[in-house]
């Protein structure tokens, strides 16, 4: 990433792979546009725990020092690389795969962003939609291009409360799935708002039969799930158990034509981030995936919002940096 000398912005940046402490708030230029590229002035960013890994060295990724952190932004265009024409100074826009493979972070005031990366953003709040977008946009690769779901089937979602469980209800309710969920009964009745037509307590052994299980907790036996998928099913897997081991019976899964698939958002292709950045603009404008409690901080606290995340101290909320 070169600058543009001269002008400078405020930035949470590290010099070097280490603990939150290690994050800077200071000055450094704004970054010089390429051709391709959309500067944003940045509104607000979410922090998310795939960011403390990359800040911690943990998720190895192509950087440069001084490194920008953060990978959510939604902001304004402030200019437009010479070769783009799909957006006009002033618009809302966000984007959620920056600040990775060799991409600068967003915890900045401006950003340049590959034109391809961005996304005109509705009519909502945009913390809102930025403390959205991480979770969200997972739950619509799997939905739509892992397990490639089809409407009126069976879809159990365990951790269904959780930060990406909740898109997982509403993305596939949207989609016309019949969809379960597993968590704590104090959350039942927040579920089934959002759209669950079957509730069970996680602490209970599995019921019922399903097209497709998404496991979010990592805390499921991986055979209690392949005994309740039905033929040809299929199990997503976005976390692993602590032990990173799983035992099942693999003749029973073959010859039921099961399949087990894994997903990483930090992996997703260019063409799976456009089509979920066209699903969740769908899904905003209808006012859906917008439910997440916040936190609010100011950038400068960017390292206290790394310790409160690793420290679990964030109680079920996102937190979103704002630039005000």
């Amino acid at each position: 990433m070169s600058f543009l000398s001269g002008v400078i912005m405020k930035a949470a940046y590290i010099e070097k792979n280490g603990p939150a402490s290690t994050i800077k708030i200071v000055q450094l230029p704004v970054p010089e546009l390429k051709t391709d590229e959309i500067l944003v002035k940045v509104k607000a960013v979410s922090v998310n725990f795939v960011d403390t890994f990359v800040r911690a060295g943990s998720f190895k990724t192509k950087q440069a020092f001084p490194f920008v952190i953060g990978r959510d932004a939604v902001g304004t265009v402030s200019a437009i690389g010479k070769d783009t024409s799909d957006f006009q100074i002033g618009d809302l826009v966000w984007t959620n795969s920056m600040g990775y493979d060799g991409r600068m972070g967003t915890s900045s005031e401006f950003v340049a962003v590959p034109a391809k990366r961005l996304f005109r953003a509705p009519e909502v709040d945009p913390v809102k939609l930025v403390a959205s977008v991480h979770s969200s946009a997972t739950a619509a690769i799997v939905l739509s291009d892992v397990l490639q779901v089809k409407s009126d089937q069976q879809i159990l979602i365990e951790g269904g409360a959780g930060h990406v469980g909740t898109k997982f209800i509403e993305l596939a309710k949207s989609l016309g799935l019949e969809v379960t969920t597993t968590s704590n009964p104090n959350d039942f009745e927040k579920l089934q708002q959002l759209g669950t037509d079957k509730t069970f307590d996680y602490h209970k052994s599995i019921q019922g039969s399903y097209d497709y299980i998404v496991d979010t907790s990592g805390k499921v036996n991986l055979q209690d799930n392949l005994d309740h998928l039905n033929l040809y099913g299929k199990i997503a897997l976005i976390t692993a158990p602590k032990d990173n081991q799983f035992n099942f019976r693999v003749r029973q899964m073959y010859t039921k034509s099961q399949s087990i698939n894994g997903f990483v958002i930090s992996h997703a292709t260019l063409s799976q981030i456009q089509s979920a950045g066209k699903i969740l603009n769908d899904n905003f404008e209808a006012g859906r995936l917008l439910t997440d409690e916040i936190i609010k901080m100011p950038l400068d606290q960017a390292a206290k919002a790394h310790q409160l995340l690793e420290n679990q101290q964030t109680k079920g909320k996102r937190i979103v940096l704002t630039m005000e």
